[in-house]
This record gives structure tokens, C-alpha cells and sequence, in this order.
């Protein structure tokens, strides 16, 4: 029960295989966790890596929509390392702008991932957090997008610096329920599944930081949201500005943040620049 530990979600492919990749090149002095839903397309990933010369790279399961699988995870890591010092919630969907399923419906499966999904794992990991540990929650562009096209009630609301995240997780859930009834845009929300919930991940991610900040003030933590860009993924197709390598080097590099740094915590980070919220 020993050694550094690094996690990162959704990683048997695109930005999450580049994460993993990328954190090996940069001389991560622990061993990388490849999680992935699908067990066989994550050992399939393993080797590729293997193959590669990454040796330090280890697979275990993970479905961020069972809230069991994450407590399994926790288990593991708790067993094996004593601890967790990289989380990087990367795991996420988006449906086809040519998806024929109901708003509404798209609407719930994005949010049970891409937030729901992201706070399950949080929920289960964060007591393992140790000093100096780094949380990087890959958001997108597409939440201050998002946001910009919010009510401007909403706009001040998601903006607050004190909101709590039982009063996200109230919003999200409304958000949802109004998709559903198609009544999402008359009470002030934008009309994108993915966006809102990627502001859902953007004010966790802030909501998190702040709850770190005030009850392990002295542990060195750093927590922030990310957008990678526009990545050449099964997500945003083949005509992407980045490849994925490009599109890992922000979670790679707010993960590898210097003890002692102080800063960015609580942020929007996109291309290793602070963006306002």
C-alpha cells in the first residue's frame, strides 16, 4: 500500500487515452489508472499503451453512471495505494447534432453522465484525496457558450460564488425535468443538452473548489474545470481543430500543477489560460 496514483475517467480512447499518454510522457512518477466502462475496449487500450513503453500504466473498470462502480474503485485504490493524488473526470457524451431521440430524453442521458456521472465519482474519490492532490473535471467552452444564453435570473444565479451544490444539482434536475415537457427554454435555459450540462461541471467544479479551500485549507488541493478544445474524437468528428494529443495538454498540465502552487483554483481553463465565468 504505497506509491503516487493518478485516475482518469473515461480513458480507453480520444482525449482520455491522450491523458493517459500524456501523463506517462510527462514523467508522472506514479502509476496512471486507464479507466474505462467497457472492460474489453479498456484492456485493449492497456496494451496499446504497453506497447508503447508505458509502463506504469494500470486498467480498472469504471462505469461513472453505477454508483457502485465508483465505490468499487475507491475500494481499490484505498487497498492498493493508500490514497489518490490525480483524479482527472474525463468521461463524458454528447449526441450527434443530427440525433433523432426527443430533446427530452437526450436531455436525461447526458446530464446521468456527463454531471451526474462526474459528481458519483467525486462523491467516491475525494475522501482519498491527499495533500496536494490535483482534480481536473473536463467541462468545455460549450458551458460559458451555454451560459452566455441562459435567462439573465439564471445567468446570476450559476455565476454566485457562494451556491451550494444541492442547489445545483436542484437546477440540473429542473433543467431536465423542463426538457422533457419542452419547456426548457421559456424558463431560461439554453437549448443544448450538452452545454447545460457542461455548466453543471463548470459551477461544480467551482462549488468543489471552494468546499476544498475551506475544509483542507492547508493541504496544498487544487481543483479546476477544463476545455481540451475542439478535438478530432468520435465526439466532435474528424474536421476538429486539435488532435487529441493537443487537446490533453491542459488536463495534463493542471494535473502536474507544482506543490506549493496556490493557482488557478476554482477556474474555466482553456489552452493554460484562465477564462472569465
Amino acid at each position: 500500500m504505497s506509491g503516487k496514483v493518478a485516475v482518469v475517467t473515461g480513458a480507453n480512447k480520444g482525449i482520455g487515452l491522450a491523458i493517459v499518454k500524456g501523463l506517462c510522457k510527462a514523467g508522472y512518477d506514479g502509476d496512471v489508472l486507464l479507466t474505462a466502462r467497457n472492460e474489453a475496449l479498456g484492456k485493449e487500450a492497456l496494451e496499446l499503451v504497453k506497447a508503447e513503453g508505458f509502463k506504469n500504466v494500470v486498467f480498472h473498470r469504471l462505469d461513472i453512471c453505477d454508483q457502485s462502480s465508483s465505490l468499487a474503485l475507491g475500494k481499490f485504490l484505498k487497498e492498493k495505494y493508500g490514497g489518490l493524488d490525480v483524479l482527472i473526470n474525463n468521461a463524458g457524451i454528447a449526441y450527434k447534432v443530427k440525433a433523432t431521440e426527443p430533446f427530452g430524453e437526450q436531455a436525461e442521458v447526458t446530464m446521468r453522465t456527463n454531471f451526474w456521472g462526474t459528481l458519483w465519482v467525486c462523491h467516491a474519490l475525494f475522501p482519498l484525496l491527499r495533500p496536494n492532490a490535483r482534480v481536473v473535471n473536463v467541462s468545455s467552452i460549450a458551458s460559458k457558450w451555454s451560459l452566455d444564453k441562459c435567462s439573465p435570473e439564471l445567468q446570476e444565479k450559476l455565476r454566485r460564488t457562494d451556491m451550494a451544490d444541492e442547489e445545483l444539482c436542484l437546477m440540473m434536475g429542473e433543467f431536465v425535468t423542463a426538457a422533457q415537457s419542452g419547456a426548457h427554454e421559456a424558463q431560461g435555459w439554453p437549448n443544448t443538452a450538452y452545454g447545460t450540462t457542461k455548466i453543471g461541471v463548470t459551477v461544480l467544479s467551482r462549488i468543489q473548489a471552494r468546499v476544498l479551500s475551506e475544509t483542507r485549507s492547508g493541504d496544498g488541493i487544487l481543483l479546476n474545470a477544463c476545455c481540451p478544445g475542439l478535438v478530432r474524437t468520435d465526439m466532435a468528428g474528424p474536421n476538429a481543430t486539435k488532435s487529441p494529443e493537443e487537446g490533453a495538454e491542459t488536463p495534463v498540465y493542471l494535473a502536474l500543477l507544482p506543490a506549493g502552487a496556490k493557482e488557478p483554483h476554482g477556474q474555466l481553463v482553456w489552452d493554460k489560460v484562465v477564462r472569465e465565468w
